[in-house]
């Protein structure tokens, strides 16, 4: 083995097929890391990562990881990226989401304190629930309903961040903490349940768009590119506290299906259905932490960005025609 191959830094990616984790794999692979990917494909995609396969800085471990994780060799990071992330996934799987985030993120600190690796979660702005503050801090300790059908992901989250700083303080494990935003781009599924998806799916096929309430509800939407920056960031800064990552430019449903509407030049109406329980009525992150530890702000404007995915669908969707 040579010298070179051997300092090689060697990361591991759970949720390597995902939306977030397959643009993760490909910015460490761009860097010079060692990337194995792992994923049990629940919610996951191949074609995410299939462009990676010929590639010999990557592998690819096909593992639930609520199961003992082995990964053999050294490890310098690990991110925890494995979870169903959408509410049309969790409401669906349940249990899978609660196990992932506490036995899949116990299995890991494990592996993390083996392999002495820096360990980086990802939590979400969920676990703030439906907010009393606005926008929200990383001070602020959340209003959420722990038996509500979006508990099972909230909790999750919240259960991932006090055992991971659990293992940092009891066992000195090197630990960060994400809570990332709304955030989109492509490799997003069309068919996950979250409004932009949604709302790009219904405008390509023509279809009147679905708001749910009265559409006054807030979101802070983030291209993926500004958000695997600041996850690059906080990974290589030396603090360990959770940091908001989202883009703070906030519009509210309604103003946004009709930019979709806009964007896409088609010319349905909107349609409005009852909102969905405990569907947080306002998000958008404070990101003053962020500024200031890691010097990191969105760069990408949601005009540029959504013309990026309104493509990628595009392509989605006469692909999917096609086949």
């Amino acid at each position: 083995m040579s010298s070179n191959h051997s300092s090689q830094k060697r990361i591991l990616i759970t949720g390597a097929a995902g939306f977030l984790g397959s643009h993760l794999c490909d910015r460490f692979i761009k860097e010079g890391y060692h990337v194995i990917g792992m994923d049990n494909l629940v919610t996951g995609s191949k074609r995410n990562i299939e462009h990676l396969f010929p590639l010999k800085e990557f592998e690819f471990y096909f593992h639930d990881v609520t199961k003992f994780v082995h990964v053999p060799g050294k490890l310098d990071y690990i991110l925890h990226f494995a979870s169903p992330a959408s509410p049309i996934d969790y409401l669906k799987i349940p249990i899978q989401t609660l196990k992932v985030g506490s036995l899949g993120t116990h299995n890991l600190l494990g592996l993390a304190k083996e392999k002495k690796a820096r360990f980086l979660i990802a939590s979400t702005s969920e676990i703030y629930g439906d907010p009393m503050v606005h926008p929200q801090n990383e001070e602020y300790w959340g209003n959420v309903n722990p038996i509500g059908p979006r508990g099972v992901y909230d909790e999750a989250k919240r259960f991932m961040e006090a055992i991971t700083m659990a293992y940092h303080t009891y066992h000195g494990l090197d630990t960060r903490i994400i809570r990332i935003f709304n955030t989109y781009g492509p490799r997003m599924r069309l068919d996950d349940g979250r409004a932009l998806p949604a709302f790009f799916g219904q405008a390509i096929r023509g279809e009147d768009i679905t708001v749910f309430g009265d559409g006054s509800q807030t979101r802070s939407f983030c291209y993926v590119d500004d958000l695997v920056e600041g996850i690059y960031r906080l990974l290589m800064s030396d603090y360990v506290f959770p940091v908001n990552i989202g883009n703070p430019d906030e519009i509210t449903i309604k103003e946004f299906a009709e930019e979709i509407i806009r964007l896409t030049g088609t010319d349905q109406k909107i349609v409005y259905k009852p909102l969905p329980k405990d569907d947080p009525k306002q998000r958008q992150p404070d990101i003053t932490r962020a500024k200031e530890i890691l010097g990191w702000e969105p760069k990408v404007s949601r005009a540029e960005g959504l013309k990026i995915t309104f493509e990628y669908f595009k392509n989605v969707v006469s692909r999917s025609e096609i086949s």
